[in-house]
């Protein structure tokens, strides 16, 4: 019995020592760039993920006293309390008394009086690794500002909790619009550093500008490592289950079918009044503040599927987006010509400009399988994984 206790303490020892180092944000590794903060005045891009453990990071350089000048508020406002799709006022933050522009409202870019005070610009969203998701617009119209105003950004890099997924049509540019402004696919695969360095190394910035940028990766992180976010990155991403469905079923802002919205379990559920006597699984979206105040059949009973429980694993091991749910309410609804009638679903945008691909819509409505709805996604997006290898900080 000794001996087997004594195996069990060195097995478990061992399994110690060789256990995964935890990851660390870059925010978190104040070490590797306080130092660049020293005698400057500061402004920070930051919304309520911007944390170093379980303090906002504009709190905790405050205290640590970094000259913090004015913070620059995304969708969703500084502190990520406001609608999807809100325009987001000016204000005073109430817990630093610091200035807040929003550039979410009146502007979506910092203007030359905005950057006139500013020495380095800190730039701290969590992201979710999809093309829809507008951080990674704002990034690229703040590395602008900082290249237009002779600035310097310093990026505090955060895991993609997506990042093993590299997926759907890369952006036919025709359809470029406020939810797609770059040529990368629905799930692209990249931490928000990455995708600074491909900004700037592809040119696309305003005018072929490039951006003096400093960035901290990660620690002990790879593309592949499951990830949990501590903070909900959005109103409306308020769960696990919802982020990882996420780049599978915001496809459905594109179609007249409610996906959640006006519900505690957004982006995990998708139906439709239409579809009573199709489906026995049904909710009933509401108006709700901060989340989705007039949502698509509103106090409606939908039916349809329910993916609060679906094995998130499954999406991992295929290494692909789910096109099925799609292709199955399609065929189901007994309107289809209403399906992908913007005018009426009156959500984000409109299919292509979701998808990023004029065919899409006729592919589904001429029942195309998902072999050969793939195949037109291609040399494109076989073409941006070998690009991206070129600015990848992560395995």
């Amino acid at each position: 019995m000794k001996k087997l206790s004594a195996l069990f303490l060195f097995l478990s020892i061992l399994s110690i020592s060789f256990a995964q180092p935890a990851i660390k944000t870059g925010a978190e590794q104040t070490e590797k760039y306080l130092q660049l903060l020293k005698d400057k005045r500061v402004a920070i891009m930051a919304n309520q993920t911007s944390i170093i453990g379980s303090s906002h990071l504009v709190d905790s350089l405050s205290k640590l006293g970094v000259t913090i000048v004015k913070v620059f508020g995304p969708e969703h406002g500084f502190r990520g309390n406001a609608s999807a799709g809100v325009q987001v006022a000016d204000e005073s933050d109430p817990v630093t008394g610091i200035p807040v522009i929003s550039l979410y409202g009146k502007k979506n870019k910092p203007s030359k009086d905005d950057m006139a005070d500013v020495d380095i610009l800190i730039y701290d969203l969590q992201d979710v690794g999809v093309r829809f998701y507008t951080n990674i617009n704002a990034l690229a119209r703040l590395m602008e500002a900082c290249a237009e105003n002779g600035k310097e950004m310093l990026l505090l890099d955060r895991p993609n909790p997506n990042g093993y997924l590299i997926d759907g049509p890369v952006l036919d540019m025709k359809y470029k619009s406020g939810i797609g402004m770059f040529p990368i696919p629905m799930a692209h695969g990249l931490t928000v550093g990455e995708f600074a360095l491909m900004a700037n190394g592809e040119g696309w910035l305003k005018d072929k500008l490039k951006c003096k940028i400093t960035i901290i990766p990660v620690a002990n992180y790879n593309h592949d490592m499951p990830y949990t976010l501590p903070v909900k990155p959005s109103p409306n991403l308020n769960t696990q289950q919802a982020i990882l469905l996420y780049p599978s079923t915001c496809m459905f802002e594109g179609v007249y079918l409610n996906h959640g919205r006006g519900t505690y379990f957004p982006f995990t559920v998708l139906g439709s009044p239409e579809l009573k006597g199709l489906y026995s699984f049904s909710y009933t979206p509401t108006g709700i503040k901060g989340m989705a105040e007039t949502p698509l059949f509103m106090d409606q009973v939908c039916y349809g599927i329910d993916l609060r429980n679906y094995d998130v694993n499954q999406l991992r091991k295929t290494r692909q987006i789910n096109l099925q749910w799609i292709m199955e309410l399609y065929k189901a609804h007994p309107h289809k010509e209403k399906f992908f009638d913007s005018r009426l679903s009156n959500q984000m945008g409109t299919i292509e400009k979701l998808i990023g691909s004029g065919e899409f819509r006729q592919q589904i409505i001429d029942g195309k399988s998902e072999k050969e709805i793939r195949a037109s996604w291609e040399p494109g997006l076989s073409q941006y994984k070998e690009m991206r290898k070129k600015y990848l900080l992560y395995p």
